[in-house]
C-alpha cells in the first residue's frame, strides 16, 4: 500500500514537472534503491539514462520560464505528464513487485499533479505579482519532493 501511495506522489511531482520524476527514478534505479532490472523498466537503470533524464529535465526547467511555453492542460504536455507520472509510478511499483499498479497510480496521480499544480502555480504567481518566483518555487518543491519519495521507496 505504501508503494501505490509513493507512485501516486511521484505521479504528482511529474503533473508538476514532466521530467524531474522520471530523472530521480532513473538515479536511484542507477544507483540500486530501485530495483527495476528484473522489468520492462529495466532501462531506467542503464548507466546512460539518469544522464539523458537530467538533461531533459533542466531543459524543461528552461524552457518552462520561456513566455511561449504552452500550458501544461493542453493535451501533448498533459499526456506527456501522465506518461512521465506512470512510468516513474510504474518503476516505484516495480521495487514492490507490482509495477501495474505502479503505472496506475503514478498516471492519476499525474492528472492530479498537473491539475492542483496549475492552479497552485497561478496563486502563488498572482501573489508574487508575477510568475517566475512561482515558477521557481514549483521548481524546488518538485525537486525535493521527488528526492523525498525516491528514498521513501
Amino acid at each position: 500500500m505504501l508503494a501505490l501511495a509513493l507512485a501516486f506522489l511521484i505521479g504528482a511531482v511529474a503533473g508538476s514537472r514532466t521530467l524531474i520524476a522520471p530523472a530521480v527514478v532513473s538515479w536511484a534505479a542507477y544507483g540500486g534503491w530501485l530495483d527495476v532490472s528484473e522489468s520492462w523498466l529495466f532501462f531506467l537503470g542503464h548507466p546512460v539514462s539518469p544522464w539523458v533524464f537530467t538533461a531533459m529535465a533542466v531543459v524543461e526547467l528552461i524552457v518552462d520560464k520561456l513566455p511561449t511555453t504552452p500550458s501544461r492542460k493542453l493535451p501533448f504536455p498533459f499526456v506527456s505528464r501522465i506518461a512521465g507520472g506512470a512510468i516513474a509510478g510504474a518503476a516505484i511499483g516495480a521495487n514492490a513487485g507490482f509495477w501495474i499498479g505502479g503505472l496506475a497510480a503514478g498516471g492519476i496521480g499525474a492528472v492530479v499533479g498537473t491539475l492542483v499544480g496549475y492552479a497552485a502555480r497561478m496563486r502563488m504567481a498572482a501573489a508574487f505579482g508575477r510568475d517566475r518566483p512561482a515558477a521557481l518555487m514549483e521548481d524546488a518543491v518538485a525537486l525535493v519532493a521527488a528526492l523525498l519519495i525516491v528514498s521513501a521507496a
